[in-house]
């Protein structure tokens, strides 16, 4: 896939997530791609290695979603090590 951002690909899970006082739904691999990379890697530092694998993980799943579920669980691994689930 050109642009992971773009892609439909349902996660396994939807993600509810409380970010600056709104709730966030994540259902898609485009949704979760867009939310990861668009805060600056300085916020990601404590996880770097988490925010990595999540990343690919994604990008994966993008082109090809037999992969949603390694994606889903990089993301939930991430979100619960941020403490953002």
């Amino acid at each position: 896939m050109d642009k992971v951002s773009d892609s439909v690909t349902k996660l396994q899970a939807t993600f509810r997530i409380t970010v600056n006082g709104e709730s966030v739904a994540i259902a898609t691999v485009g949704q979760a791609y867009d939310f990861i990379t668009r805060l600056s890697t300085v916020e990601w530092v404590e996880c770097r290695a988490l925010h990595e694998e999540a990343r690919i993980a994604l990008e994966a799943a993008a082109g090809n979603a037999m992969l949603s579920r390694k994606a889903t669980d990089a993301l939930r691994a991430l979100f619960a090590r941020t403490k953002l689930l």
